[in-house]
């Protein structure tokens, strides 16, 4: 699925030393100074607005910040070595890139009230307007561990009942598919022989107008929708996701929204010259020598695919159950009267047959 940019926003992260949120782009904090440390998560603040800066878009794409190894202080991608300390950056923690931040959100949001005074301030607000005191805002919480599912303990009894009923359902299926042996006399049997009358003329289909045959007679087209593909295409309908924020690793996230592309062609009815079955040629009886249908074709038609089947009728018990079969000899060998060894079902119907001996 392909993946639209909408754009870039600055995050936040929280210093852990005194719990004031700073911009994403700042290193160390601007309440107490302490540098960021690696394993700080940045998350979106309580508002995002998409940059229009070229210039801060440029940084949000740059490669993720490095920490120092020697001091922790971080460091853009591209630094040889640490600004703070001079330590060699090749020892340094590059800082981890493509988590998902959460969906991307520009809707506004209430005043955040500081708990230190009660003051309401702007969700923007890093530190209380009247007091100072750091506030929370409004990034999204980590989500909460799945809880244990937990319930009444089912009654052994209710296990043994339960295996029980599995078992019997088993074996009535399995009963269904077994087949039992029976003896059955030929009663009856029966043939049908069927040939395909083909007419060669004009006939109607409906397919792709990108698919249509060499010298098709168009009829009319409506647009459809054909396919989804991954990649946009000319003409395509573009239909995209929700629109999330993924940590860029440089105190930027980049908005993305994963988008598929709908696409719509002409499906059109059109008339070929072809071969066509017209009609069926039906000849059947229940004699011993079957034949096929005559016909006297005319200019523009032709004899196609024929087939045969045969019906055999057994007296069983007292009952009567058919095989219907393709195969000629053996037609040919159930000859009205004879005894026959059947292979029957579970459901009631004729397997296998085979000669009495």
């Amino acid at each position: 699925m392909a993946k639209k940019v909408v754009g870039f926003v600055k995050l936040v992260w929280k210093c852990p030393n005194c719990q004031t949120r700073n911009p994403g782009d700042v290193k160390v904090c601007v309440s107490c100074g302490a540098a960021q440390p690696a394993d700080v998560d940045f998350v979106q603040p309580a508002t995002t607005e998409v940059i229009k800066d070229e210039a801060t878009i440029e940084k949000a794409k740059a490669a993720p910040d490095i920490h120092c190894g020697y001091c922790g202080a971080r460091n853009p991608a591209n630094t040889q070595v640490c600004t703070n300390c001079g330590a060699n950056l090749a020892e340094g923690k590059q800082r981890a890139a493509g988590q998902v931040v959460g969906a991307f959100r520009n809707d506004p949001v209430p005043d955040v009230t500081c708990a230190a005074c009660g003051e309401k301030n702007p969700p923007a607000n890093a530190r209380c307007s009247r007091c100072g005191a750091p506030l929370p805002g409004h990034e999204p919480q980590p989500a909460s561990p799945p809880q244990p599912v937990t319930g009444r303990k089912i009654s052994p009894i209710v296990w043994v009942l339960g295996a029980v009923g599995l078992i019997v359902i088993v074996c009535i299926i399995l009963s269904l598919f077994r087949s039992n042996s029976m003896t059955g006399t030929v009663a009856d049997r029966s043939w049908r022989s069927v040939v395909a009358l083909e007419q060669f003329g004009p006939v109607e289909k409906q397919d792709w107008r990108d698919e249509l045959p060499a010298g098709a007679k168009l009829i009319s087209c409506e647009e459809r929708y054909r396919e989804t593909v991954q990649d946009s295409v000319p003409g395509a309908v573009e239909v995209c996701g929700t629109p999330y924020t993924v940590d860029e690793g440089t105190g930027f996230g980049k908005v993305v929204q994963d988008c598929a592309y709908e696409v719509y062609a002409d499906y059109c009815r059109y008339q070929v010259e072809e071969w066509a079955v017209v009609q069926d040629l039906v000849e059947q009886g229940s004699n011993s020598s079957p034949v096929w249908p005559s016909y006297q074709t005319s200019e523009n038609q032709r004899l196609g695919d024929r087939s045969q089947s045969f019906t055999i009728v057994f007296e069983v018990e007292g009952k009567t159950k058919s095989l219907t079969t393709t195969d000629e000899s053996l037609f040919n060998q159930a000859v009205i009267g004879s005894i026959w060894n059947l292979s029957i079902n579970g459901f009631g119907d004729i397997v296998t047959i085979e000669p009495a001996q």
